[in-house]
């Protein structure tokens, strides 16, 4: 089976002694804290798509920082006059 492939994965000894010394700590498994490590490591990831994304997207329009509270307060001007109709 490829090691990429079910569930299996390739730990170094001295990280998997560290999360059983951690997991032990917290009263967890091991395999607790592995779900939850990596479930933080792809929504980080994530976001740091989105915001590179968002980056990139300012850049090719032209915007900056200083663009933003003019931005926000167009957006909800013209949020609050479909709402008053």
């Amino acid at each position: 089976m490829n090691p990429d492939e079910g569930n299996l994965l390739n730990i170094s000894p001295e990280l998997l002694a560290k999360l059983r010394d951690a997991a032990q700590e917290d009263n967890r498994t091991p395999d607790e804290l592995a779900d939850e490590a990596l479930a933080r490591y792809l929504e980080e990831r994530s976001w740091q798509r989105l915001y590179a994304y968002g980056e990139e997207r300012a850049r090719s329009l032209g915007l900056t920082e200083k663009d933003v509270p003019r931005l926000i307060a167009e957006y909800r001007q013209r949020n609050q006059q479909r709402h008053e109709r």
